[in-house]
């Protein structure tokens, strides 16, 4: 029998929140250290990488109010969903104008919907959060962000094999447990399945520490705008499955008309993320 009051849930479609940052050029170069690529451009001015406004708007909020995850406790501004694993599910970003280093910034943020679903490995909820980015009073990145609440992933679960193009560029990246700790800093995210191996493998079903989904996401976009040696203007990407610490990745990328189809692959070939750069 459904745990799940969608009518319930429902009633936080059209919740909203506003809120204020600077874009500290000092955040960014942190970040820069945290991937291993140079820090000298990353001055003030200099227009935010894309998907790096994923680094502010942080929220702290004091211990009482987290819920057994590390995260936010549920019935704040995202629904109480009543299922025990929450992670990014993908999402959809419009790039309209550049953010500069250490300007002021405003993010706007609704819960547009709240859907239930039924999954290969039971009850599923996709919450959708309505972003807009904006600076000097124009909107710089409009975004649509999915996040999923599952059951506990089961031990032994299959994976899941997506068939892709053949790569037409390809790099490798090895997060370490410092990459994992030092992004999660970044965000000030306490997500534990990040860092906490026990709370993994005994409470949420994973065999060791979990790969941050945006930390993916921010890896491919980076690698589209190397690749493509100009702006992202739309950016859409899509988990598949998790990726755990201890696995070597690799960023691939094959052209698909003048769009560039990126993703994340596994050692063992399967996918972990999947992505689309239009420029």
């Amino acid at each position: 029998m459904s745990i799940i009051d969608l009518q319930h849930l429902r009633q936080w479609v059209g919740k909203s929140h506003v809120d204020h940052d600077v874009l500290s050029s000092r955040h960014a170069r942190l970040m820069a250290a945290t991937l291993g690529i140079p820090q000298s451009d990353l001055t003030s001015g200099y227009p935010l990488p894309p998907l790096w406004h994923w680094l502010y708007f942080l929220e702290g909020l004091p211990p009482e109010e987290l819920g057994r995850d590390g995260h936010p406790a549920l019935g704040g501004f995202l629904p109480p969903v009543p299922l025990p694993n929450r992670m990014w599910a993908g999402g959809q970003l419009e790039f309209k104008k550049a953010l500069p280093l250490d300007g002021k910034v405003e993010r706007s943020s609704s819960v547009v919907s709240v859907e239930h679903k039924q999954g290969r490995s039971g009850e599923l909820v996709f919450v959708t959060v309505q972003h807009e980015v904006s600076h000097a009073g124009e909107v710089a990145i409009s975004e649509r962000h999915d996040i999923v609440y599952k059951e506990a992933t089961p031990p032994g679960s299959n994976k899941t094999f997506t068939a892709m193009p053949e790569a037409i560029h390809s790099r490798e990246f090895l997060p370490t447990s410092t990459t994992l700790f030092r992004y999660s800093a970044l965000t000030f995210n306490g997500h534990r399945i990040h860092y906490d191996a026990d709370y993994c493998r005994d409470v949420e079903g994973y065999a060791s520490q979990v790969i941050h989904g945006p930390l993916n996401a921010t890896l491919l976009a980076g690698y589209a705008e190397r690749i493509a040696g100009k702006p992202i203007k739309y950016f859409n990407y899509r988990g598949v499955q998790p990726a755990l610490l201890g696995a070597k990745l690799t960023l691939n990328a094959a052209h698909e008309g003048d769009d560039l189809l990126l993703w994340v692959s596994l050692p063992d070939g399967a996918v972990s993320m999947q992505a689309r750069a239009s420029f």
